[in-house]
């Protein structure tokens, strides 16, 4: 489902479902889950799992991938990218630095945000976009999508700027594409300075967003010009 949102250059491997056999965290990763619940050991042993998979499918050996700053992943020499997991689901993208500046993904389940979620991770001019298309299609969790989008900005602006961007420091105006399947195209439009990227300064990103499998899934890329 990401791996379709994303050009070729990027590798995405995804797993569904609970208890996986066999999901283990390397030693170089024990110190991030220790003392952990079992939930988090198995979400974190699973979406890196799909990681070194993606690795391996990009001929570079399966390595560890630590947390570092801010939580953010630590990928090895020669390779970025970006991680997501949410009950039942999780998905790695991984992609040569060569190829790209930066990428972010999210998934998150398709239903509404807690209540007062969206006043906090949004701004006024966001909530009015989301009413006109929650008019034209319903059967949308509009507000979801709009924190989901929000979510891969993030992981796409980390690794440019280490240093962290609220939400309200982004404004993100979605469309859909014509035609029966939910999917379309975000544009985000930074309202702080953004990373300097091949000598210039990136305002926005654009990224692409589906609804499949009761699941919200965006994503993004940041080319290197």
């Amino acid at each position: 489902m990401i791996g379709e949102l994303l050009p070729d250059a990027v590798i995405v491997v995804a797993s569904h479902g609970g208890a996986d056999d066999g999901l283990v965290v390397l030693p170089e990763e024990e110190a991030a889950v220790a003392g952990a619940v079992a939930k988090r050991r198995h979400e974190f042993a699973a979406v890196r799992a799909c990681a070194r998979q993606a690795m391996e499918k990009l001929g570079f050996p399966a390595q560890p991938v630590v947390p570092g700053e801010h939580g953010a992943p630590r990928w090895p020499e020669g390779l970025l990218g970006s991680m997501t997991h949410c009950d039942g689901y999780r998905a790695a993208a991984i992609a040569r630095a060569t190829d790209l500046a930066s990428l972010g993904i999210d998934a998150e389940p398709h239903g509404p945000l807690p209540k007062g979620v969206l006043d906090v991770v949004s701004l006024p001019a966001e909530r009015q976009r989301l009413a006109f298309l929650a008019s034209v299609q319903p059967g949308i969790h509009w507000d979801r999508l709009l924190f989901s989008a929000k979510e891969s900005v993030y992981k796409a602006w980390f690794p440019l700027m280490r240093k962290m961007l609220g939400f309200e420091e982004a404004d993100i105006e979605i469309h859909q594409d014509p035609g029966p399947t939910p999917r379309g195209r975000f544009r985000a439009q930074l309202l702080v300075p953004g990373p300097l990227v091949g000598g210039r300064r990136v305002g926005h990103f654009e990224g692409r967003w589906t609804v499949r499998e009761n699941l919200v899934a965006t994503a993004l890329t940041v080319p290197h010009s």
